[in-house]
């Protein structure tokens, strides 16, 4: 089984280097006139926005059960992350494209344009670390998985954002970099206006696929196919257990409920029943330290 990854450290890793970025790219901009440059700052305030909404998100997600919540607020961290996907969409991917389409219609020269080349070869540098960070954390999340099988398969979304903004972010400053050595080279401003667009087709395409991702984990989905599957292993396991007719589960952030119907293999009074099955539950939670609520029905048919 693969590990658990520490996502408040990653999000740490990600809001120390997207400020620092932010502040370098608005001088920048502001002493350069460009487009992209100024459309990645906005982008980059947008990401230190969004990494204080999972910071909320998780904090939240920690609170204990209530009568009104009794399987507690874990999917809290769901709508946060969600928050962030619109957040990337619209304040990032939308301001850049408005952006770019404004500076197409009137085109402005770059001025320092070596201050914006520096300051983005900066970003990428720090960017990249932040990534490093990130990955650092995916790979003891993901084990042998891909990237891609991991991304579709995780159930920690603010790992799954953070993720995306920082690969958004590497993407976009490049293209950034890209577009201000162009109209470097070419005298045209309308390369950098160009750049800028497609900074924001890039935020929007991302931000659709995290979306539809914590989606599903707004909706209810159950835990990772490849931790079911050791779940039903560990459950065939045990001696008590003749045959497992159904296992259910459902993950709530952080925490997962599990209800399962089994046949037991020995036939007993009440009494021994139950403490076969308290067996049973002890030794599922401790394989499983994130299962926090599991119901158990002995049964002799599915």
């Amino acid at each position: 089984m693969a590990g658990k990854a520490d996502s408040v450290k990653t999000i740490f890793y990600a809001l120390g280097a997207n400020f620092a970025i932010f502040v370098a790219k608005l001088v920048a901009a502001l002493l350069t006139g460009s487009g992209s440059m100024l459309a990645e700052a906005v982008h980059s305030l947008a990401d230190c926005g969004n990494q204080v909404m999972l910071l909320i998100g998780l904090r939240k997600a920690k609170s204990p059960p209530s009568p009104d919540y009794p399987l507690g607020f874990g999917k809290a961290v769901y709508f946060w992350s969600f928050l962030v996907a619109l957040m990337l969409f619209s304040v990032g991917g939308m301001f850049s494209i408005y952006e770019g389409l404004h500076k197409l219609q009137h085109p402005e020269p770059l001025q320092w344009a070596w201050l914006a080349v520096g300051v983005l070869a900066f970003g990428i540098v720090a960017e990249s670390l932040s990534m490093w960070g990130c990955l650092n954390e995916v790979n003891k999340a993901r084990g042998t998985q891909s990237l891609w099988r991991w991304f579709r398969d995780s159930r920690q979304s603010e790992l799954i954002v953070i993720f995306g903004e920082d690969l958004a972010a590497l993407l976009g400053l490049v293209f950034a970099l890209g577009a201000v050595l162009l109209t470097m080279a070419t005298g045209n401003p309308m390369y950098d206006a160009i750049g800028s667009v497609g900074i924001g087709v890039l935020l929007i395409v991302i931000a659709v696929f995290i979306a539809i991702e914590i989606k599903a984990l707004l909706i209810g989905q159950g835990v990772e196919p490849r931790t079911k599957e050791a779940m039903l292993k560990f459950l065939a396991s045990r001696e008590e257990i003749k045959q497992v007719y159904n296992l259910l589960t459902l993950q709530m952030g952080p925490d997962v409920v599990v209800a399962i119907k089994a046949e037991m293999s020995r036939y007993l009074a009440p009494r021994d029943l139950i403490e076969d099955i308290n067996r049973v539950e002890a030794a599922f939670r401790t394989e499983f330290p994130e299962v926090r609520w599991c119901f158990f029905e002995p049964d002799t048919h599915d």
